[in-house]
C-alpha cells in the first residue's frame, strides 16, 4: 500500500495534484490544514481495490452459482398433495463485503437472463463503499473580505461603546471627587477664615452666582476682617464694571443704534426714552425712529405715539431690504434709533434679525436691553443668543422692579458688556439714568442684607461642592481682582 501526500495553497489545488497523479478514482484518506497549507493523503484505487479483494480460501472466493429459471410446462399444473410447510430457516446475515458494497452485488435481471451466462461480481473496492466526497467551494476572497470588514467594524463599534461608558464613569467619579474634596476644603476654610463664610452669603444673597463668589472669596487678601473684605469685594466688582461715563458717545456722536432684547422688557419705553433725550439736544428734525415690529399687535403704534408727541417721524420696516431702504434715506439724520422685534432667546429667529441688522449696509450699534428681574441663567442664555459678532452695550431695565440686581451685575462681570443706561420706571425720559458702577454695587448689596442671614453656615459647604474646578471657567478668567 502506497500513501501519498499532496501540499497546497488552496483545497482546490491539492485536489487537482491528486487528480493528476492517481486519477479521477484516487482514494482520499485524510484533509487537513497544517502550517498555512492544505495537506491530503491519497491512496491509488487499484492499492484499494486489491485491499478489499477477499482471501483465496474464504467462502466468498469459490464461484457463484449460475442461476437458470425453467420455463413451465402444461403437465407442471396437476394438482399434487401439498406439502407440509417447512419452518422457514433463519435469515443468514450477508456476507461483509456485500454489506458495505451494496453497488457491487449483480442485478436483480441477471438472474432471470436465460440466454447469457451470469457476469461475474466486480470485487469491491474501498471507493465503491464511500460515498463520492464533495468538491471543496472555490475560495472567494470579496466574501472573505467583507465579513473581515464588517468583523471589524463592529469589533470598533462595540469599544467605542464601551470606552465611552467607561469615561463617563470616570467622569461621574471625577465630580463626585471634586464635590467631597470641595465641600472638605471650604469645611475647613470657613472655620479657620470665617470672614470668608461671610463674604459668601452676602453675595450669594445680593444675586451673585455662586462661581463668581467663590472665585473672588478665593482671591480674598490674608488678614482682613469681614468689613474689609466686604470694602475689598466691593471695590473688585466696580472695576470689572465697564460703564458709559458720559453721553457724549449716544448724544453728540450719534449713529444708528438697535434696541434689541427678548420680549417685554421694555426696548419700545427705553427707545422712547433716548428718543426724547436727542431731540432735548439736537432738536426733532436730527432724529429718525424706526420699528421692525410688524408682529405684535398695536407694537407699531404705541411708537407712533411717541414719535407724534416728539414730533418725529416713525417709519415702519419688514424685512431687510426695507431695513436698507430706511436706512439710505436716512443716512443724513443725526441719530436713527431702531425698535426691533421682541422674541425669545431660544428662538431661531433671533439669528435671523442679528444678521438683518449686521447685513443692512450701515453700522447698526445694537445695544442689549437686561431685564433685572431674570434669573442669572436666564441673563446669561440672552447675551449668547443676542450677542452675534458683539454687542456695542447694555441697558439695565426695570430696576425698580428687581428685588436684586446682582445678576445683573453678574453677567456684565463676565460677558464683559458696556452698561450704558439704567431704566428704573415708565416715565419718559425721566426714568432713564446713565449707570453708575460703585452706585449700582452698593445698591446690590445694600437691599438684600436681611437675606443673607437666611442662609445657615451648614448649607455653605453643599453649595460650593458643586461648583467643580473654577479654573475651567472661561468667563472667570478675565475677571480682574489687582
Amino acid at each position: 500500500m502506497n500513501v501519498k501526500k499532496f501540499t497546497a495553497a488552496t483545497s482546490r489545488e491539492a485536489l487537482r495534484k491528486v487528480r493528476e497523479a492517481l486519477g479521477p478514482d484516487a482514494v482520499i484518506l485524510s484533509n487537513r490544514p497544517v502550517d498555512g497549507v492544505v495537506e491530503i493523503l491519497a491512496l491509488d484505487n487499484d492499492d484499494v481495490a486489491s485491499l478489499a479483494s477477499p482471501a483465496p480460501e474464504s467462502e466468498m472466493a469459490a464461484p457463484r452459482p449460475n442461476l437458470r429459471i425453467q420455463e413451465p410446462t402444461f403437465d407442471d399444473f396437476e394438482p399434487a398433495p401439498a406439502p407440509a410447510p417447512a419452518p422457514r430457516p433463519a435469515a443468514r446475515p450477508a456476507p461483509r463485503a456485500f454489506q458495505e458494497a451494496p453497488a457491487a452485488r449483480q442485478p436483480m435481471n441477471s438472474l432471470y437472463d436465460l440466454d447469457e451466462p451470469a457476469a461475474p461480481a466486480a470485487a469491491p473496492t474501498y471507493a465503491n463503499r464511500r460515498a463520492p466526497q464533495p468538491e471543496a467551494p472555490a475560495f472567494d476572497m470579496a466574501a472573505m473580505t467583507a465579513m473581515m470588514s464588517a468583523a471589524i467594524a463592529q469589533a470598533k463599534e462595540s469599544a467605542a461603546a464601551e470606552m465611552h461608558g467607561m469615561m463617563n464613569e470616570i467622569r461621574a467619579m471625577r465630580g463626585m471627587m471634586e464635590s467631597q474634596l470641595a465641600e472638605l476644603s471650604w469645611g475647613t476654610t470657613q472655620q479657620r477664615e470665617p470672614q470668608k463664610a461671610v463674604v459668601l452669603r452676602e453675595m450669594l444673597a445680593a444675586g451673585f452666582s455662586a462661581s463668581l463668589s467663590r472665585y473672588l472669596v478665593d482671591k480674598l487678601p490674608a488678614g482682613k476682617d469681614a468689613a474689609e473684605s466686604m470694602r475689598w469685594i466691593k471695590t473688585v466688582l466696580a472695576r470689572n464694571i465697564t460703564t458709559m461715563a458720559d453721553e457724549d458717545a449716544i448724544l453728540d456722536r450719534g449713529g444708528v443704534f438697535a434696541l434689541v432684547g427678548p420680549t417685554g422688557v421694555g426696548k419700545t419705553t427705553t427707545t422712547a426714552k433716548l428718543a426724547a433725550r436727542c431731540v432735548m439736544r439736537h432738536g426733532p428734525e436730527k432724529l429718525a425712529l424706526i420699528t421692525t415690529d410688524a408682529y405684535r399687535i398695536g407694537g407699531h403704534e404705541q411708537l407712533r405715539i411717541y414719535g407724534k408727541i416728539l414730533g418725529v417721524m416713525v417709519h415702519s420696516v419688514k424685512d431687510e431690504a426695507d431695513l436698507r431702504i430706511a436706512l439710505k434715506e436716512l443716512r443724513n439724520k443725526h441719530t436713527v434709533l431702531i425698535d426691533t422685534i421682541g422674541m425669545s432667546q431660544r428662538d431661531q429667529m433671533v439669528t435671523e434679525q442679528v444678521a438683518m441688522l449686521t447685513e443692512s449696509g450701515a453700522d447698526v450699534k445694537r445695544l442689549l436691553c437686561l431685564n433685572a428681574t431674570s434669573t442669572n441663567e436666564t441673563l446669561n442664555e440672552v447675551v449668547r443668543a443676542y450677542q452675534g459678532t458683539g454687542l456695542a452695550g447694555a441697558i439695565m431695565t426695570k430696576m425698580d422692579e428687581a428685588a436684586s440686581i446682582g445678576n445683573v451685575l453678574d453677567v456684565l462681570v463676565r460677558q464683559k458688556l458696556n452698561l450704558h443706561y439704567i431704566s428704573n420706571g415708565q416715565r419718559v425720559p425721566e426714568d432713564l439714568h446713565l449707570a453708575d458702577r460703585a452706585m449700582l454695587v452698593d445698591r446690590a448689596f445694600r437691599t438684600r442684607r436681611d437675606a443673607a442671614a437666611q442662609i445657615a453656615d451648614a448649607d455653605l459647604p453643599l453649595m460650593m461642592a458643586g461648583l467643580g474646578n473654577l479654573n475651567n471657567d472661561r468667563s472667570l478668567r478675565e475677571v480682574y481682582v489687582g
